[in-house]
């Protein structure tokens, strides 16, 4: 497995950017480019399995819920299916298989919340570069997305 990760400090409390994100089917209330999202078998966006199917950038993407902790202001998952590689290459990657973390942390001086957002992939060697590439600059688009959705509520 590979991993991309990022980290920055949102101008914003932490109990406000978790309740923001804390249910698993908010995603388009704070990530821009996703534009709806549904999570199956009438789990609550809270409980671990529950499934969410969301249209990000035109392609439908299902994620499993692996944790949820309310107290770490924190939670994981885990792709259902294989992520294509969403951008045109002269030789496009293998898609990958794919789990993420979303981890929260208050920073005590200015109530700032520091935010950690990880995504572990699998994929053959020669498409760790291009996929690692990608996500990062994806993660720091998503995570920007997120401290403006926390400003604006």
């Amino acid at each position: 497995m590979s991993k991309a990760y990022y980290s920055a400090v949102l101008n914003s409390p932490v109990d406000h950017v978790w309740n923001l994100i804390r249910d698993f089917n908010d995603y388009p209330k704070y990530i821009d480019g996703v534009s709806e999202s549904r999570i199956e078998d009438d789990k609550r966006g809270d409980e671990t399995g529950a499934v969410r199917r969301f249209c990000y950038g035109g392609t439908w993407i299902r994620q499993r819920l692996t944790t949820h902790s309310d107290d770490r202001h924190s939670f994981s998952y885990a792709g259902m299916d294989k992520f294509p590689y969403p951008m045109e290459a002269e030789r496009v990657p293998a898609a990958i298989d794919h789990s993420g973390t979303l981890n929260l942390a208050p920073v005590t001086e200015g109530n700032l919340t520091f935010v950690e957002w990880f995504v572990e992939f699998d994929c053959p060697s020669e498409d760790v570069a291009p996929w690692h590439d990608l996500l990062m600059q994806l993660i720091p688009q998503w995570v920007g997305s997120l401290g403006r959705a926390a400003e604006a509520r």
